[in-house]
């Protein structure tokens, strides 16, 4: 399926929520999953998962804050698997909830240490390979607030921000070597994030429980639906795209023989093509 099979695909933050979701996607596509996170019971059962299922993963306990524990996990994925081919940036949490005014500023920097420092250890760790081949996918996954203000979220909003903009200056600095990089925002999904919103309560915003406590209700996006998009993202199909933000309901399809606006699908989400 879309030339993913055999391929070796890092998931950070692979054991849980969406990364989980899209983790299993791809095993059951064929490809080998590096999962990477920070709890190995819940790595544990990731990893049986997909084995139970039929697919090949391996787990790796890190943290995505350290960049000696992430390259040292993809040292590990190229001695197993051969090669890390696709990276799934999935690891991140919600940070502090409320106004900005009550906010303790630590709680705040240790939001953006995971969800933005993350990423580009992630990144740093899969490139050198990536350049030796000349070839690659990296994916990273965004969120609300990363392209409209999120009241009450703003650690995690200016994060996800942070992150679009990273993956657009990056798209640029490896245009050439054949190695795309896009931000795949996956929509409402029901997470640990979700109750945390709902716990909450007024710090949250009425608006935000109302969309929380729909998420709990209905399960958010079909995880068919962003294993879909992450797959094409991931494939050849999609290799004249890079640089974008892309939201599942985006009609993304039709990207695959069209040629785009340079500010469409951008953090300033120009959607004229």
């Amino acid at each position: 399926m879309d030339g993913v099979k055999n391929k070796g695909v890092l998931i950070t933050g692979g054991s849980r929520g969406i990364g989980k979701r899209l983790a299993l996607g791809f095993a059951a596509a064929g490809a080998r999953i590096g999962l990477l996170a920070r709890s190995k019971a819940e790595l544990d059962l990731a990893k049986l998962e997909i084995e139970h299922n039929g697919g090949v993963a391996m787990r790796i306990r890190a943290d995505v804050r350290d960049l000696e524990q992430v390259s040292a996990a993809v040292d590990r994925m190229r001695v197993q698997f051969g090669s890390v081919d696709i990276l799934i940036a999935a690891a991140g949490m919600q940070g502090p909830i409320g106004p900005l005014v009550d906010i303790k500023s630590k709680l705040w920097a240790e939001t953006l240490e995971t969800n933005l420092l993350g990423v580009m250890h992630a990144c740093q760790a899969v490139l050198p390979g990536m350049i030796q081949h000349r070839s690659g996918k990296i994916i990273v996954l965004a969120g609300g607030g990363a392209a409209h203000a999120r009241p009450n979220f703003s650690a995690y909003a200016a994060s996800k921000a942070a992150v679009v903009r990273l993956v657009e200056t990056l798209a640029e600095e490896v245009r050439d070597k054949n190695i795309q990089v896009n931000c795949l925002a996956p929509g409402g999904a029901y997470t640990s994030m979700t109750d945390e919103i709902i716990r909450a309560g007024d710090r949250a915003g009425q608006k935000e429980i109302e969309e929380a406590e729909n998420v709990r209700l209905t399960g958010g996006e079909a995880p068919s639906r962003q294993v879909e998009l992450a797959m094409f993202l991931a494939s050849e199909r999609s290799n004249h795209i890079s640089g974008k933000l892309i939201y599942v309901n985006d009609d993304w399809k039709r990207l695959q023989n069209s040629n785009m606006n340079p500010e469409a699908y951008t953090l300033r989400r120009t959607l004229k093509v």
